[in-house]
């Protein structure tokens, strides 16, 4: 089964349409530069809401690995997902503060950005297009990759039973692709989710 994770969720209802959606995953943006930004009072407000069956995952960008930490040990996110130019020291700091699981994040042009993806030592690995704007990168760039991966970078719901009937990836991330005029689509996050659990099951 290819998990879901529907990420920048900003508002009480976007919780309560992934309540009734039930994906692997949300998230929560905490990047001090994205339109998608949530405190952390309202991220604790948010994950109150949400199904306990559902994990929340924390995006950050160079965040401290103190603040990161707090966020996980707390309970208001379950996973982290460094987004940033964070490297092996850093993800060594932040172990050393929590032992809840951590995602990286790389934006893939060409092969060298996949093989510093395969290096990392993350718990998950997220492969993306990185310019936030609905592009998708080269997916021919995957033919030959083996380590498990979320697929990020201009999924939608016409174009993600493509993505994992044709690479398999081990789960798929969306955000402005399930979202109309910058908020997130109830229609378009349950077309989303349809599609990929319709594609899982040919």
């Amino acid at each position: 089964m290819t998990r879901i994770k529907l990420c920048g969720l900003m508002r009480p209802e976007d919780i309560e349409t992934a309540n009734r959606l039930t994906p692997d995953y949300i998230g929560f943006v905490f990047a001090g530069k994205s339109r998608r930004r949530v405190t952390q009072t309202q991220a604790e407000e948010l994950k109150n809401r949400l199904s306990p069956a559902i994990r929340a995952v924390g995006v950050f960008v160079g965040e401290s690995p103190e603040t990161v930490a707090g966020l996980l040990n707390r309970g208001i996110i379950d996973l982290a997902q460094l987004h940033g130019d964070e490297d092996e020291a850093y993800l060594r700091r932040l172990w050393a503060l929590t032992d809840r699981p951590l995602l990286q994040a790389f934006r893939i042009a060409d092969g060298e950005d996949l093989r510093r993806a395969e290096g990392s030592s993350a718990d998950l690995i997220l492969l993306d297009a990185g310019a936030g704007d609905g592009a998708v990168f080269d997916w021919q760039l995957l033919r030959d990759w083996r380590r498990p991966y979320i697929l990020a970078g201009g999924l939608n719901p016409e174009n993600v039973r493509e993505a994992v009937r044709s690479l398999h990836p081990w789960g798929v991330d969306v955000s402005s692709g399930i979202e109309t005029d910058g908020r997130k689509d109830p229609d378009k996050m349950a077309a989303f989710v349809r599609a990929v659990r319709e594609e899982d099951r040919t």
